[in-house]
């Protein structure tokens, strides 16, 4: 055999140890699952007590964590082999077996430790007169498989929230009882350590808050540099063709005013006619139920316009042409908060140095004035001298 042939057999068997070695560290760090395990829950930072046998006298029981590791103390067991553990935390969940003198196991456990339920933080939306959809949210992890269960009351009708097995936690109510003053809505979670309910009472005609308008768009009008056409559409989730229509708020400002125009409209379109010719404007719409139920939606992203500027190449080559006569979606931008302030400041300091001018050239102006009169009081006073003197020779 060559020295070749043996390096690579040599190899070869290197090769295949590390392969046991890391077969052998897999399967020792899985934990042992005895075939036949009971399941136990336990609350955290509580004292919980595992069974062993009756029959198995207590000097002979043992307990074992997973398989191998002995329970660190065993000072918890009781007369009949159980074990006690105190003050329970989470590195203490584990498969728990008892044995006999020979290493039998004589019974085992699989230790889950948690918490009980608590109250919920729950929250409803109703974006549309045919819906209401609700939320919630543990405000504690109790560490433990929940369930919810979620009811709806009003007058003596108790009735079901829908619920879909791929969102848990949020159930929906189709065609919500509007006439209903009052209805209260219950959502129970249930785990192995206890129950816990939340209730709430809701006022559908006062829930209703529908989504932003969409599709907000600015169209400057060729030739009229103070108007601008806004148009948007419905909100996706609000039915087409509802019976129930809704109105609109548009508002616009100047950039760098602090002050906004409104305007509501039944439409979904508005040409503005008094723009500030030359200037960006900023522009949101809301919307809102036609017959006042609930609130108005939250307003759209604002939007930066400016309105038809005449350029000087008015050819339709020019990029500047399509510029202002083509109509724009601007997407929504950061305000340039800093901008504004500074401009602002800028125009403060510019009106104050007016001031300051022009009350130093009246004081000049008054100056000059009260110095003309006493030269002329001195002229006189000099002419009458002379006139007396004339006199007298």
């Amino acid at each position: 055999m060559s020295a070749t042939s043996t390096h690579a057999c040599g190899l070869i068997a290197l090769a295949i140890l590390a392969i046991l070695t890391i077969l052998c560290v897999h399967v020792n760090s899985e934990p042992w699952i005895p075939e036949a395990a009971d399941v136990q829950y336990g609350s955290l930072d509580c004292n919980v007590t595992l069974a062993c046998s009756s029959s198995l006298p207590r000097s002979l029981a043992e307990w074992r964590l997973n398989g191998s590791t002995p329970v660190p103390g065993q000072t918890g067991l009781g007369l009949d082999g159980g074990l006690t553990l105190v003050n329970t935390t989470q590195h203490m969940e584990g498969i728990y077996s008892c044995h006999d003198e020979e290493g039998n196991v004589v019974h085992a456990v699989k230790l889950y430790l948690g918490r009980a339920p608590e109250p919920l933080n729950v929250s409803c939306r109703m974006v549309n007169h045919h819906v209401v959809r609700c939320f919630w949210k543990p405000l504690v992890n109790t560490y433990l498989p929940s369930k919810y269960i979620a009811t709806y009351r009003y007058d003596n009708h108790v009735k079901t929230c829908h619920q879909e097995p791929s969102k848990p936690n949020e159930c929906t109510i189709g065609n919500p009882p509007m006439w209903y003053h009052t209805v209260t809505m219950n959502i129970t979670e249930v785990n192995p350590l206890g129950t816990a309910s939340t209730r709430i009472q809701l006022q559908f005609h006062k829930l209703l808050r529908p989504d932003p308008p969409e599709a907000v768009t600015l169209e400057p009008v060729a030739g009229q540099p103070r108007k601008l056409r806004v148009s948007w559409r419905y909100p996706s989730s609000w039915p087409q063709g509802s019976a129930f229509p809704l109105h609109f708020q548009l508002r616009y400002r100047p950039v760098g005013s602090n002050i906004w125009s409104e305007r509501i409209t039944t439409g979904t379109t508005v040409m503005i006619t008094d723009m500030v010719s030359g200037h960006p404007h900023l522009i949101q719409v809301q919307a809102g139920d036609e017959l006042s139920f609930g609130s108005w939606s939250e307003w759209s992203p604002e939007l930066l316009a400016l309105p038809w500027i005449e350029a000087s190449p008015t050819t339709k080559e020019d990029p500047a042409y399509e510029l202002f006569t083509e109509p724009i979606t601007i997407e929504p931008t950061e305000l340039p908060v800093e901008k504004t302030k500074g401009v602002g400041v800028l125009v403060c300091l510019g009106l104050l140095a007016g001031v300051i001018l022009l009350m130093l050239c009246t004081l000049i102006i008054l100056l000059w004035v009260r110095q003309k009169r006493r030269d002329c009081m001195m002229k006189r006073e000099l002419a009458s001298m002379m006139s007396m003197q004339r006199v007298k020779i």
